[in-house]
């Protein structure tokens, strides 16, 4: 007689609501997640069911479950054909599974797998899991986001009131600031939150498109304030990462819309990338290219607030990485900055007849100043940017630390803990 069949719950990305953001394969410590042009899923042979990848979601996606046969899960072809989950199958269709698999009788009992080998995790996956450092949970004195109001299904429709190019013209990385307007439609949102854009059309399969993410670079009150508006920071892509030629959908959208234009807009997300509300807060920002929209809105409420006298000495410190000054978005108005009240620092890796410096590269010479914000309980620190910079940026922290005294171990694990250190890369 053959065995019974086992049944797993398969966790599974629910291609309807995902934005694409790549936080779960980013964070997935054991390379369970992968994608093509279409859908982020999870591959039923690799995951471990460790969790890791569940709590930073900024949509909740990636929270999906399915009862399947073990030996017939769904497959990386089946997942990435989705539009949407398939329907949870009915002990029955299981038993039909089953029998198929076995040469049994579809009534033949089904024997769950048990919930400590689902959670079973490795040594190897318990030591990377250790050593992540990003908190997902939000300053204690963040205000309260709101996120998911509106869906792929049913979009909030924005008017462009604002398209200007903010880096300099000619330049590889043309790079737009765009205001889009809700008028009367509820869209709060808050520093360091996301929307999701779906550009019209379909792809070569004939599909709608997906929703692209795009960090929001306005404050709360709006990019004018007072009205209900937000604004995104935009690089036209035109190569992918290995350089070949290819044309962005939704980026190239979005820099070619005229004032006037109606854009679908989802969202908005993310509850942990947060800035402090309290006044006095330090605030460590760490930025490449458009990573700066969070760092923007984060810098113009702080702003904002000097104005109106309701800033109490927090201090500001950006670390801002770019190819070329050309190319880096807002060098402009980050100039006209008073300096008492944002320490500003650019780092440039492909400026002609100067050595190539990053962002790690300014963080450890300004150590000093750097030890400084983090001996103090009340620093915040934001990275956002390429993925290619978060290690560097976390080893430059680690021997900053180090190096004036600090455990790197103890002080990681109490950002973690406390919601300050917030990681956002792609």
């Amino acid at each position: 007689m053959s065995a019974t069949a086992e049944l797993f719950n398969q966790h599974l990305i629910d291609p309807e609501i995902c934005i694409r953001c790549n936080t779960c394969e980013a964070t997935c410590p054991v390379g369970a997640i992968t994608h093509d042009s279409r859908n982020y899923v999870v591959l039923a042979d690799k995951c471990n069911f460790c969790m890791a990848c569940v709590p930073p979601c900024p949509t909740g996606s990636i929270d999906n479950w399915r009862m399947q046969v073990k030996s017939s899960p769904y497959t990386v072809e089946e997942q990435l054909s989705w539009d949407e989950l398939p329907a949870a199958l009915t002990d029955n269709e299981l038993s039909a599974v089953a029998s198929t698999e076995n040469g049994d009788s579809p009534a033949q009992a089904l024997t769950p797998v048990s919930s400590s080998e689902n959670n079973e995790a490795s040594a190897e996956v318990k030591a990377l899991l250790s050593a992540s450092v990003g908190a997902t949970v939000p300053p204690w004195s963040a205000a309260h986001p709101f996120t998911n109001l509106y869906g792929p299904k049913e979009p909030i429709t924005a008017t462009v009131v604002g398209n200007v190019q903010v880096n300099e013209a000619g330049t590889d990385n043309e790079t737009h600031h765009i205001v889009l307007d809700f008028a009367n439609l509820p869209f709060p949102v808050l520093e360091g939150q996301s929307i999701g854009i779906l550009p019209p059309g379909s792809d070569e399969q004939g599909r709608t498109h997906h929703a692209r993410q795009y960090s929001v670079a306005s404050p709360r009150n709006g990019e004018r304030p007072g009205y209900n508006n937000l604004s995104l920071t935009v690089k036209r892509v035109i190569e992918d990462h290995t350089g070949n030629p290819v044309k962005g959908v939704a980026s190239n959208y979005l820099c070619d819309l005229k004032l006037g234009d109606k854009v679908q807009v989802i969202g908005p997300f993310g509850h942990s990338f947060l800035m402090p509300n309290h006044p006095k807060s330090n605030i460590v920002m760490i930025c490449t290219g458009t990573g700066s929209a969070p760092m923007r809105a984060m810098t113009e409420w702080r702003r904002r607030q000097r104005n109106s006298g309701k800033f109490e000495g927090g201090k500001l410190m950006l670390f801002f990485g770019a190819r070329t000054q050309k190319e880096l978005p807002y060098f402009g108005p980050l100039q006209r900055l008073p300096k008492d009240f944002i320490d500003i620092n650019f780092a440039f890796s492909r400026e002609q007849a100067q050595p190539k410096r990053y962002v790690q590269d300014l963080m450890r010479e300004r150590a000093i100043d750097l030890a400084v914000l983090l001996r103090e309980a009340n620093t915040y620190i934001y990275v956002c940017g390429l993925k290619s910079m978060e290690e560097g940026a976390i080893l430059a922290l680690r021997d900053v630390a180090t190096e004036h005294g600090l455990s790197w171990e103890t002080l990681s694990q109490t950002l973690k803990k406390e919601g300050r250190l917030h990681l956002e890369t792609y």
